[in-house]
């Protein structure tokens, strides 16, 4: 697993279980919260095994919904495709709105730039099942079996992670190792409570706190 992979790099262990994405999220919310069973996906393997898991039918040729996620695997019939169905009005659901995913050799497309590439196409926009969204930060503090009054957002994203923790009412960490800047936070119309450099400053912080 690609998150679990990440984190033993960096020296923390992980077993999957504990591991919340939004490609997880959203197999769920689609076998829970829709009556939507055969799908149209722009996504990788993995996220299709995802869906394939939560019972999804992915090689229907008449499917009833649109779901797009990160995709290395992008290809023009991909897009093609899922602009034929929106335009035929199909809902339309996504992962998560952000626009680059990071890497080690640097930032790649995300779900929320091939989201553009399709409104740009269509003039339809999805419903995001990941962060900002409160829903995904309900499921994750029912995950934990605690409350957003006792529960912090840590992140690198405003518009994500810091956007989400003000909607669900938790407090918002803001480390400006990522994507966001402190020129971001000072332009920012709702900056968030905390900000540190990295989760080094964080951990430094809370050791070092009474």
């Amino acid at each position: 697993m690609y998150y679990r992979d990440k984190l033993a790099r960096m020296g923390i262990e992980v077993e999957p279980s504990n591991i919340l994405t939004a490609g997880a999220a959203t197999a769920a919310y689609l076998r829970e919260e829709t009556a939507y069973r055969k799908l149209c996906v722009l996504g990788t393997p993995s996220f299709e095994q995802e869906l394939l898991r939560a019972g999804m039918d992915l090689e229907s040729e008449s499917p009833d919904a649109v779901v797009i996620a990160f995709d290395k695997t992008l290809t023009y019939a991909k897009l093609e495709r899922a602009c034929l169905l929106l335009n035929k009005g199909l809902p339309y659901i996504a992962t998560n709105p952000d626009r680059v995913c990071p890497t080690e050799y640097g930032y790649i497309p995300d779900c929320g730039s091939i989201a553009a590439l399709l409104e740009s196409a269509t003039g339809r926009t999805p419903r995001f099942i990941g962060k900002p969204e409160p829903a995904f930060a309900r499921m994750a503090l029912h995950f934990l079996g605690t409350d957003a009054a006792h529960s912090a957002m840590v992140g690198d994203r405003l518009y994500t992670d810091m956007a989400m923790a003000k909607r669900a009412g938790m407090a918002g960490i803001l480390v400006l190792s990522g994507e966001s800047t402190s020129e971001d936070v000072e332009t920012s119309p709702e900056p968030p409570d905390f900000v540190f450099p990295s989760v080094r400053e964080l951990h430094e912080a809370l050791r070092n706190a009474p």
